[in-house]
Parts: C-alpha cells; structure tokens; sequence
C-alpha cells in the first residue's frame, strides 16, 4: 500500500489545475490529471480539495481500487503552515503541510458521494443563473424583458431536467430514497424539485453518525461563543432548508430551525434504520 499526498490548484493562466504529488515528503512529481498518478489497488490518495472538474479522474482512481479522502477544513492548512513555520505557499509546501495534518481531518469519498456532487453543482449553477436572470427582470423593460423572459424559461427548463437526473441518480444510489419520498409525501413529477433537494441531502447523511453530528453538519446546534464563527456545510443546509418549506408548505420568512431538525431527524432515522435492516439482510422490499 503506497499513500499519496497531492496539492491541487488553478494554474496562473486559469487553464484548469495543477497536481503536485509526492508518497515520501522529498520527491515530488507534477501532472494535469488524477488519473495520471501511478495509483494502484489499495493505495490510499490525500488531497486539500477534489474540483468537480477532475470528478471522473477520482471516479477511475476509486474503480481501480485506491481509497480517496479529502481535506474537510481548508483553514487547516494555514494553521499547520504556522505551526511548521512554514512560510513558502509553494505547492511542495503545501504538500509538506498536508502530509502533517492528522487523519481525523480528512474525509473519505465514494464514487456515489463524487457523482452526485457533480451534478449537484450543475444544478446548483443553474438556480444561480435563474437567479440572476429574474433580479434584472425587475428593472428590464420592453424588448430587454421579453428576452430575458425567455432566458427564465429556457433555464427553469434545464433546471428541472438537471434535477431530474439527479432525483433518477439518488433513486438508484441511496436504498432510502425512495422510501422517504413516499414519507414525505413528495412523490410526482409536480414536486421534482423537492425530491432534488432530498437527494442533495442524502449526500451528507451518514448512518453511521449519530443524530447530533448530523444536526451539526448541518448547522443545527446553539453558537455558544458568539466571538467565533458557526462552522458547518452551507450547501447541505440551503438544501435542508429548501425541502423544509416545501413539505411544510411554508413561506420562507416561516421556517424555523425547530422545523428543519425534526425534518432532518426523521431522514435520518430512515436512513440509519435501512442501512441496519439492510446489514441484517432484510430485502428492501420487506422493510416498512
């Protein structure tokens, strides 16, 4: 087994990435894509950050059977860079400073993990771009409102194809699924937008974590010192957020964290309740 530490980032010319790798601390190699690397089966590969642009390159290192975990806190590397007393932000030392964070830091992928991120991201890039478009829509008049009327409609299009992958995609991938759309009452074409962002939370809920580690992944705890920061996954949370007031039928100014917790506890309590059944050898469809 070979562990592999790689530092990932932009190249000057903003062409895609750079990855400088090393398995010892002291030799150092350079290339464009993960695939590239000389990863075998039982390898393990230590990054800062995966980039949804690489997402099949990780994809083929999992399938040839290397395990892949990435960086959970960024901020971590400047504070082991200090602690070093590092002061180069060279890629090698950047390398140096990952190879010296502790293991607990870093989180393991999936291929599902990796697959449903990616198109995550997409549609998260259209809500964005829809987002945009009706901001101007507001102070646009004649012809200008006509065609940004139908850049709206040409988005709100692909906004419910992208999420209708991605809805098709957790249906195959997540044995739960399924059985919380039917529990949440969101089933149907009319409500495919919903069952997106359940399939975005999916993603972060571990069985094998217990209730209070899900809430605070999620954001979901008191912020006891108000001097620091509340560190948790505002993706997963805008997620959580937009199912809650979809299943609750709310306005958004009407949502609450009390809503948004029981709503989190009862996808997790479905999913660790699947995966135990599941382990017991209890076909899907005996369960419930």
């Amino acid at each position: 087994m070979t562990r592999f530490y790689a530092d990932i980032h932009r190249k000057k010319d903003d062409s895609g990435y750079r990855i400088t790798y090393t398995t010892d601390g002291k030799t150092f190699k350079h290339t464009d894509s993960p695939t590239e690397m000389p990863v075998g089966p039982g390898d393990e590969v230590f990054v800062d950050v995966i980039p949804v642009v690489h997402t099949d390159g990780f994809v083929e290192l999992l399938r040839r059977g290397a395990e892949v975990y990435y960086l959970r806190r960024l901020t971590l590397i400047k504070k082991m860079r200090d602690k070093l007393g590092i002061t180069s932000k060279s890629a090698r030392a950047d390398v140096k400073t990952l190879m010296a964070i502790e293991e607990k830091w870093f989180k393991k992928v999936d291929e599902t993990y990796l697959i449903m991120r990616k198109k995550a991201s997409t549609f998260r890039s259209l809500q964005k771009t829809l987002e945009q478009y009706k901001n101007r829509l507001e102070a646009a008049s004649g012809d200008e409102r006509e065609d940004l009327l139908d850049m709206v409609k040409i988005t709100e299009k692909k906004l419910h194809r992208q999420a209708k992958r991605i809805v098709e995609e957790a249906e195959r991938r997540y044995p739960a699924y399924s059985i919380l759309v039917d529990e949440l009452g969101i089933s149907g074409e009319n409500h495919i937008l919903t069952q997106e962002a359940l399939a975005e939370i999916m993603m972060y809920v571990d069985p094998r974590w217990g209730l209070r580690k899900t809430l605070n992944f999620f954001g979901l705890f008191k912020n006891t010192n108000k001097k620091k920061k509340k560190k948790y996954n505002g993706q997963a949370r805008k997620a959580l957020q937009r199912l809650t007031i979809a299943v609750y039928n709310i306005k958004p100014k009407e949502l609450t964290a009390k809503m948004q917790k029981t709503l989190l506890r009862q996808i997790w309590l479905t999913v660790r309740q699947e995966a135990q059944k599941r382990l017991a050898g209890i076909p899907a469809q005996q369960q419930g």
